[in-house]
Formats: C-alpha cells, structure tokens, sequence
C-alpha cells in the first residue's frame, strides 16, 4: 500500500465528517420556522425606519405590498425610506402619490415638506407645513418647527 492510499480514507472521514448530525455553520440564515408567528411587514418597516435602516424598511415596505397593494400608507414609509437614503426625487413622487390617496394626513405632508426644504423648495415646503399644521389642529411640536423653518429658510433665501 502506497502512502498516499492511506491517506484517502482519512480525508474521506473529513469530508464527511463521520455522521456528525450538527447542521453545518455558516453565513447563511436558518430557513423559516413551521407554525412560527408572521410578523406585519409594515411593522417591521417602522421599526426599521426609527433604527435608521432605511434601506431595509424600504424592502419591508415592499413587502407588506405584495399583501395589502399600494395603500398610502406603503406610499408614505416608501417615501420616507427614500428621504432618509437621500433620494428626494423618488421620495418626492411616492409622498405625492401618498397625498393622492389620503389627503388628511399630517404626516405625510409633513415628509412632503421636509423634502421640499431638503431640495430648497422653500415657498412650497411652507404651503405643505402650513397643511400639515391645519391637519394636526397644531398638535405636533415637529411640525410646527418644520414650519417655522420653512418661513425663515424663505425669508433669508429672498
């Protein structure tokens, strides 16, 4: 026997590693659980958002569409998704398209808004606020001094 001969059966035992039933380790999340609890996409979006992971609120996001359609709720946590990756156009349209399905939202107008100022938008962010403020029945410290914002951003920027 040559002794490269004996060295097969040994790496063959590696390899398969005797019949160890210990799922291997690795990279890769374990697959989904039967009879485990579905958690709401939308909420698992939010908590996203408020954690700052915007990029993955925006997929949770999508997700619960699959479910529940295009509401304006989707809409508006797609927007403010965007918002928060810095992408104002795409953030802009889907708050439109948000508004245009529910009009008597404060804080839709209210990302509205901050997107206009964050696109120095100025004179419309202030009309947006304005809206959101009327809506909340000047409930919401925030949008309030989101408005107060817009008005000084307006003046200095004459």
């Amino acid at each position: 026997m040559t002794p490269r001969a004996g060295l097969f059966p040994a790496i063959f035992l590696a390899l398969v590693g005797c019949g160890d039933p210990q799922p291997p380790e690795g990279p890769y999340a374990p697959g989904p659980v039967p009879g485990a609890e579905i958690v709401d996409a939308m909420l698992v979006g939010h908590r996203l958002m408020d954690a700052g992971e915007y990029e993955l609120a925006q997929k949770a996001y999508m997700r619960a569409a699959v479910t529940q359609g295009m509401t304006a709720d989707i809409l508006a946590g797609m927007g403010s998704a965007n918002l928060g990756l810095g992408r104002l156009g795409t953030a802009e349209r889907l708050l439109r398209k948000a508004i245009e399905k529910d009009q008597e939202s404060p804080e839709i107008w209210n990302n509205l808004g901050v997107v206009l100022v964050e696109k120095r938008e100025f004179f419309e962010a202030e009309q947006v606020f304005r809206r959101a403020y009327a809506l909340d029945n000047g409930e919401s410290d925030s949008i309030r001094d989101n408005l107060r914002l817009a008005l000084a951003k307006s003046e200095n920027s004459d």
